[in-house]
């Protein structure tokens, strides 16, 4: 009796220990740096084991001026495959080492719409002024590194850029030469100085900074001189036959940087001087080679346009002297992001904001046309055959028919 009853305690004292131990075991704490050594244990979800990385937080100043857009936030669109953001005309008064506050408050903000790029249609620095000394014309680059290019390169964002008319005017004299050669050879300088790597992938940077070619996520881009209205012939020769380049031909998308551009839109720069010379057999060549879009500045304006096959972005303005459209729609300060989706039939849309108070200027705040002095263009979702016999016959009676056709 007394035998059964010492083997029913230890039977019993066996299982209470193999519970406690059960138990014990169960309450231990995974270690997620443990060797992962079973069948079992290799199979599990990643997520389960290592903590999720978290999206990086916004700079303090980014968060804290797009907090001021409104109750719902800044509003950040649909992302693209490849996302720019697009800026232009940032130079203040004549000689400045300024910049207006709305320079410092667009590039504070990019950081909000994480582009993979920042592209810029010039006008850089305060230019164009023959009584500017060497020392002023560096001491101007030299806040426009401190304002722009170096807090980009500190976010690691490429530049892709041209040269506007004030930075480096292309414009000759009687002489046949430069009349800002001096203008030109600083900005060439500041340029080709490794410090300021602008962090593209060159193509062909012969005659960097003025005609250069760059590529980016499978998009070709070509910058060239339009710091003033004319081109070269030779100059010509060699977009062409860049713009025909296996290289060019092979990528999914190709974009053209210049200043001016090539149709008049602002009140104050609808005149010869102001847009591309031979508008018309330029875009015929672009239209030629299947390129997307010219993004231009010089305006002071921001109109999203199109005419024949190619998009035309003119850009708004962060710096100073913002122009109304021929129109007459007021000026605004603005930036673009410009997302590009490979499978879109679009293949580009943009998101426009006035700087000043973040909201957005939709298309339907803009005309459907403008009538400049060399031609129409019709805003970008705004096809010739949409227009009206009135809208259509408004353009003939004031350019003629040859200048209105899309």
């Amino acid at each position: 009796m007394r035998s059964l009853r010492s083997l029913s305690q230890f039977l019993f004292a066996s299982i209470i220990g193999l519970c406690l131990s059960l138990t014990l075991h169960a309450c231990q704490s995974t270690n997620p740096s443990q060797t992962l050594t079973t069948t079992e244990q290799v199979s599990t979800p990643l997520a389960q084991v290592v903590p999720q990385a978290k999206a990086s937080p916004l700079p303090p100043q980014t968060a804290a001026i797009a907090a001021t857009a409104g109750p719902n936030g800044l509003f950040d669109p649909p992302r693209g495959d490849v996302r720019f953001v697009v800026i232009s005309d940032l130079n203040d008064v004549y000689g400045s080492t300024d910049y207006p506050p709305e320079v410092d408050k667009g590039i504070t903000l990019i950081p909000f719409w994480k582009p993979d790029m920042v592209l810029c249609s010039g006008d850089m620095v305060a230019g164009q002024d023959p009584t500017l000394t060497n020392e002023r014309l560096r001491a101007m680059w030299q806040a426009f590194d401190d304002h722009v290019a170096a807090p980009l390169r500190k976010a690691g964002l490429p530049y892709g850029f041209t040269i506007g008319n004030h930075d480096a005017s292309s414009a000759l004299g009687v002489t046949g030469k430069f009349l800002f050669e001096r203008e030109r050879n600083v900005a060439a300088e500041y340029w080709k100085d490794p410090a300021h790597d602008p962090g593209v992938q060159f193509i062909d940077k012969k005659e960097y900074p003025f005609y250069f070619t760059f590529e980016f996520k499978d998009i070709f881009f070509l910058a060239w001189d339009g710091s003033s209205n004319h081109i070269p012939k030779e100059k010509l020769d060699w977009v062409e036959k860049a713009l025909s380049s296996k290289k060019a031909q092979s990528a999914k998308m190709r974009i053209l940087l210049g200043h001016l551009p090539l149709y008049a839109v602002a009140i104050g720069r609808n005149e010869p001087a102001e847009v591309m010379e031979n508008a018309d057999q330029l875009r015929a060549m672009l239209e030629k080679y299947n390129v997307h879009t010219y993004v231009s500045g010089h305006h002071h304006a921001y109109y999203p346009a199109h005419r024949g096959k190619l998009q035309l972005l003119h850009m708004g303005i962060l710096g100073a002297g913002p122009r109304p459209l021929i129109d007459g729609t007021p000026p605004r300060k603005a930036l673009t992001v410009l997302d590009v989706k490979f499978d879109s039939p679009e293949l580009t849309t943009y998101t426009t904001y006035d700087i000043q108070t973040l909201q957005l200027i939709e298309y339907k705040q803009l005309p459907r046309f403008l009538t400049g002095h060399n031609g129409i263009v019709l805003r970008r979702d705004v096809e010739w055959n949409a227009l009206t016999t009135e809208e259509k016959a408004s353009c003939i009676n004031k350019l003629g028919r040859s200048l209105c056709t899309a």
